[in-house]
């Protein structure tokens, strides 16, 4: 296993698939975990219950709300103490469209959330870990996806844009606070074994296109998991900047 620097450990979208399985992999490596969910209390709460008692609590928060990201780093001061480790996992799409059916309000929504959203988790960690201002450091990972390199044409292309977004976050924050003793990179899941692709309209999606993958299956959430606790992780200490791809080949 990575050498785990162990801290506090904020997940967005942490109740369920990637982000419940970091959930479970961070708190076995020693860090005390905020998971952060938008509506299903009952899910989180769930994951809490599976960890070491006292290393885990959840906190509601709508991350597309600047005075809920605020909020949501507040409770997590008060419980916990100052984050040390980000995962930018929360995410959104809405079912598969071409470009020409959509509206501006799906549009915003995904951006306001996966962009956004992001950005504003991002500033408050910064402000808590940058050694300028008087933080001891931390790790950010930021969860995009294939699609950002792909495009998702005919299905999701709003929300691979989205995620150019998050590659392009991801370079420039690395740059801008390699030397406050922060470390920022990202990871590329794949066709991954999670709901997300119900939320899309075909729950089936990731057994429809595995075949077409050089490796030949889908992926499991674990696998992305471990790839995240590896960038948090003391192992990664001279990796900012990085992408990795968890897509299996493609």
């Amino acid at each position: 296993m990575p050498r785990s620097n162990g801290g506090v450990a904020l997940i967005t979208g942490g109740s369920r698939g990637i982000g419940a399985e970091t959930a479970r992999l961070l708190a076995a490596n020693g860090y005390r975990v905020c998971i952060n969910y938008r509506v299903d209390k009952a899910a989180a709460l769930a994951i809490v219950d599976q960890l070491e008692a006292g290393s885990a609590i959840c906190v509601q928060a709508d991350i597309s709300q600047e005075d809920e990201v605020v909020r949501l780093f507040a409770e997590l001061d008060a419980q916990l103490g100052p984050v040390t480790a980000l995962v930018n996992n929360a995410g959104i799409l809405r079912p598969q469209c071409r470009v020409e059916n959509m509206t501006a309000e799906r549009i915003n929504a995904i951006l306001t959330t996966n962009v956004t959203g992001t950005v504003l988790c991002c500033r408050e960690a910064v402000k808590r870990m940058s050694t300028r201002n008087g933080g001891s450091g931390g790790a950010i990972v930021n969860v995009s996806s294939a699609a950002a390199r792909l495009g998702a044409a005919g299905e999701y292309v709003d929300y691979a844009a989205s995620k150019g977004a998050v590659d392009t976050l991801t370079r420039g924050l690395a740059v801008e606070v390699a030397g406050e003793g922060i470390r920022v990179n990202c990871v590329r899941p794949g066709f991954i074994y999670t709901d997300m692709h119900a939320a899309g309209g075909e729950p089936e999606r990731v057994d429809r296109l595995a075949g077409a993958l050089p490796m030949k299956r889908g992926g499991q959430p674990s696998e992305v998991a471990h790839a995240i606790l590896w960038l948090l992780s003391d192992d990664a200490s001279y990796t900012t900047g990085t992408f990795v791809e968890v897509a299996g080949g493609r």
